[in-house]
């Protein structure tokens, strides 16, 4: 019990003094973009700061985790506790099993708050960085193709999302690999004023039915269908994956997987660093306990040095491969778990120069 105070107790100490600097560094960055868009001073306190402490608190949590370990063992080395528990028969895997317990209390919070709580916040967080910080907005797609239904592609040239109008469209069905329709229109509208979601009026219009060696060719000015796709589905605004909870995360990838849609590497990236991200804490953790638990003349200084650059390696690799993610479509989980994987290991050898 002393142990897990002392590490909890040091680890939101960390994340109050480091995120209040975050914080203080933040506005003074973006203070003339507020008062350019004239942002309200309740949005500012309320609908932006109030989430964004949360959200960078979850975040960096791997940072903070390190940093309090290293913290409060070199001091607990320093006083020559470590030194007196390990006399008494403590063994080294005894003095780390509250360490681990402490690390488990973190992972479990950080993935919670991660998973259902954070979320929330974000979409007001993200909705104000799109309104006061000049954010580009995602105002248009080109060309969108996704799968609506079983058989049925749909395809847009363009869509501009001001009248919510798709040009160029097509709608293609095919049966056992066979194309048995093809519609085809100037302009497809979507209709946000229906009571039925989905609800497209397709205008200019020419449909193409094939049946064996026959064509039926029908054409007219305006159609009303409805279509298993929304404006939603295929604009995709800066950082909506983090707005989304984990279980609306699975559901988004799994839809637009089924649909054929690929531009969802982001989303997957962060469904799967949620869980990551948690199970690193334990890591870092035996990382942190081993550099630190033996007692030098010197201080702290060697201890938090190689913790905080193992840490801040720990964060870029991290960033690494979620680029590698983005970019030359890396399976996501693989590009998400890496890190911990190469850490796991680095673990294993730091804790066989532990005190004994």
């Amino acid at each position: 019990m002393y142990i897990i105070k002392k590490y909890l107790g040091t680890y939101f100490f960390t994340i109050t003094l480091l995120i209040s600097i975050a914080v203080v560094f933040d506005f003074n960055e973006h203070v003339d973009q507020f008062v350019e868009y004239n942002a309200p001073a309740n949005e500012i306190i309320f609908d932006y700061y109030l989430n964004f402490v949360p959200y960078y608190s979850n975040l960096f949590s791997q940072l903070f985790v390190f940093v309090s370990v290293i913290l409060f063992t070199v001091k607990l080395a320093d006083n020559t506790e470590i030194v007196a528990m390990m006399s008494s028969g403590v063994t080294t895997m005894r003095l780390l099993r509250p360490y681990l317990v402490s690390a488990c209390v973190i992972s479990l919070l950080t993935l919670y708050l991660g998973a259902y709580v954070i979320p929330i916040g974000n979409v007001k967080r993200v909705r104000f960085e799109n309104t006061y910080r000049g954010r580009e907005r995602v105002t248009s797609a080109t060309n969108v193709q996704l799968q609506v239904a079983d058989g049925v592609v749909a395809y847009i040239g363009r869509y501009e999302n001001y009248n919510k109008t798709g040009y160029d469209f097509t709608l293609d069905k095919f049966e056992n690999k066979k194309l048995i329709s093809h519609l085809q229109a100037t302009m497809a509208e979507y209709d946000s004023l229906s009571e039925e979601p989905g609800h497209w009026i397709v205008k200019n219009w020419q449909e193409r039915n094939l049946k064996g060696m026959k064509e039926v060719v029908r054409s007219g000015g305006r159609l009303d269908t409805l279509l298993n796709m929304q404006p939603e589905d295929f604009l995709i605004t800066r950082d909506q994956q983090t707005t989304l909870t984990t279980p609306e995360l699975k559901e988004y990838i799994d839809r637009q997987r089924e649909r054929g849609f690929a531009n969802i590497q982001s989303f997957e990236v962060e469904y799967h660093q949620r869980y990551s991200a948690s199970f690193a804490a334990i890591i870092l953790t035996v990382i942190g306990f081993s550099l630190s638990a033996k007692k030098r003349k010197n201080g702290m200084g060697i201890s938090l040095g190689v913790g905080l650059a193992l840490s801040c390696l720990y964060i870029v690799f991290q960033r690494i491969s979620s680029t590698f993610a983005y970019k030359a479509n890396m399976d996501a989980a693989l590009s998400a778990w890496i890190p911990n994987i190469v850490f796991f290991f680095i673990a294993w050898y730091c804790l066989r120069f532990a005190p004994k």
